[in-house]
């Protein structure tokens, strides 16, 4: 086999030695063992005292991306010799695939736990691509070499690390939902937050995030005030929850969990307990390996559900937590990594807020996606990217792909004051098969702003099982998922971000959905048989067409305003 030059990487411990897995050449290091559990996949596990590795190549030919759930997003083939991945807990998740042409996953892979370092990339010698997993003492590595369409090959490892996983995700978490962030940012107030409830409501935004301000009366930003928690910009805070409650909204408060300000009371009995210096945050990361961190944090933070009635929280910047160099742990810490004292702190703080309130919601966010962090979540939402449409729906496809049973939220919308209707439908079709999170001041909207964001919000809510728990296609990841397909029993609904045309012959239907985010209006609908009946919509929901149509021959070519929605039904 070609030696490779891998100037990041370390060597593998004790060397390594062939092993045979179903007609998958590996090379392993330490004790292994593999096992076919299915077509073209295998699992293979190494066992050793120190590091492990697990390794294999395969043939790079018609190859179009790598993908990983990474921020950074889907892009080109690295090369063997590039810097490996290093996932944690709070970074990251160990899955990812080298996907080819028709969007096949060549080869898919993951790893049973969190603390991993993998490589890939392309041997320039050979040709091929070479995949490298490693890590101290027990691993398991589920390959996938089935040549099913890519996304099914990550629905099959959410499912393999699910398995083995208690999680439980409230039906309120994957409505749609307003925040406080982009549209109010530090400027928050019982009235404000009050307004936009109500508003939102109306539009059908079942749930409000009230995000950073509330704790301070500071509006420079930065975190020097975090980690007393107390509601200063919310007054009287019981009844102002109430008041949202008789809205019919659930509300959900922001925490940013690891940060004690350096202006804060609790720095005074906390300082001392720096996992980092935040540096221009103006705070420390705290050390959750410490009990009296861990009973500070989960004291102040349960507070809100426990006293307050809030309906969960929206836990911000755990990422904070994975030091790459951590100090060590003095005497009084009972954990002897930060992610042993990490999960003890997100345990403690789900069963104190879920005694009170069985249905709690909890948000995380983006790059924290690891299935290991699946217990203490019910949602995840994409990292932040205002105003930023394509990368908004990519983020939420990667994050949709392999998050197993948690619903996936959208990066909040938000748009210029003058922003147009269809605009204002293409940034929600944009994250059609994710939960929006709306945060633009909706008492400032335009008549045509509030239409289309009532027409959307409705489709949203209407074909939910079919947008969030349907079986999720996207189309091209080397191209940013130009069109996305969600299949449902009999509902298939098409999200279009460029002019291709729509498949009709793929998972059988009864109800067909375009909805239409590129400027071309004319959708071409191929590989479909018989009439049905056409309703057109344009971006506000307002009906432009209806009839029939003749999905035969060499298919049907059907105008759908940009923003606007086609609905297909057989008769």
């Amino acid at each position: 086999m070609t030696d490779i030059w891998e100037p990041h990487a370390p060597a593998a411990d004790g060397g390594l030695r062939p092993l045979d897995a179903g007609g998958l050449a590996l090379s392993v290091s330490g004790a292994a063992t593999a096992r076919t559990t299915g077509e073209g996949v295998v699992e293979v596990t190494a066992d050793h005292e120190g590091d492990v590795r697990i390794e294999w190549r395969v043939p790079c030919v018609d190859a179009t991306a790598f993908w990983t759930p990474d921020t950074k997003g889907t892009g080109w083939l690295p090369a063997a010799w590039s810097a490996p991945r290093r996932v944690t807990l709070t970074r990251g998740a160990p899955v990812a695939a080298l996907v080819g042409t028709g969007d096949i996953a060549i080869c898919a892979f993951a790893a049973d736990r969190d603390d991993v370092l993998a490589g890939a990339g392309v041997v320039e010698e050979t040709g091929e691509f070479r995949v490298w997993v490693q890590a101290t003492g027990r691993l398991t590595v589920r390959i996938d070499t089935s040549r099913r369409h890519f996304a099914r090959c990550l629905a099959g490892i959410a499912g393999w690390w699910w398995a083995d996983r208690e999680v439980y995700v409230p039906d309120a978490a994957r409505l749609p939902a307003y925040s406080t962030w982009y549209s109010l940012h530090q400027n928050v107030s019982p009235e404000a937050v009050e307004t936009q409830a109500a508003l939102g409501k109306e539009l059908g935004l079942d749930t409000i995030i009230v995000d950073d301000g509330w704790m301070t009366r500071d509006r420079t930003r930065g975190y020097a005030h975090c980690g007393d928690w107390e509601p200063l910009s919310l007054p009287d805070t019981a009844a102002h929850v109430r008041r949202v409650h008789e809205l019919g909204v659930a509300y959900l408060l922001w925490y940013a969990l690891p940060f004690i300000g350096k202006d804060s009371e609790a720095f005074k009995e906390l300082g001392g307990y720096a996992l980092a210096d935040a540096g221009y945050m103006g705070a420390i990361v705290a050390d959750p390996r410490y009990p009296q961190v861990r009973e500070h944090l989960v004291g102040r933070l349960a507070r809100a559900v426990e006293e307050w009635g809030m309906d969960g929280l929206k836990i911000d910047f755990i990422d904070w937590f994975g030091v790459a160099d951590p100090p060590e742990p003095g005497p009084e810490a009972d954990s002897a990594t930060v992610d042993e004292g990490l999960v003890k702190l997100l345990a403690e703080l789900r069963r104190r807020i879920t005694a009170v309130r069985p249905d709690a919601m909890l948000e995380h966010r983006q790059p924290y996606v690891s299935p290991g962090l699946w217990p203490y979540t019910t949602m995840i939402r994409a990292t932040d990217c205002p105003l930023s449409p394509g990368e908004n729906r990519q983020r939420t496809v990667d994050t949709r792909l392999v998050a197993g049973p948690v619903a996936v939220h959208a990066d909040m919308l938000m748009w210029h004051p003058e922003e147009s209707a269809e605009q204002v439908a293409c940034h929600l079709i944009n994250v059609l098969f994710s939960v929006p999170q709306i945060s633009v001041d909706l008492a400032a909207q335009t008549a045509e702003q509030r239409a289309a964001l009532a027409f959307w919000l409705g489709v949203f809510r209407e074909h939910l099982a079919t947008l969030q728990l349907g079986e999720l296609r996207p189309a091209r990841p080397d191209l940013g998922y130009p069109m996305v397909t969600a299949a449902g029993p009999s509902t298939v609904v098409v999200a279009r971000y460029a002019p291709l045309p729509v498949q009709l012959g793929g998972a059988p239907w009864q109800t067909l959905l375009v909805a239409n985010a590129d400027p071309d209006q004319v959708v071409r609908l191929v590989g479909g048989e018989g009439p049905a009946e056409v309703t057109v919509q344009d971006a506000q929901g307002r009906i432009v067409r209806q009839g029939t149509v003749d999905l035969a021959g060499d298919g049907a070519a059907v105008a759908v305003p940009r923003g606007g929605l086609l609905t297909l039904r057989r008769p």
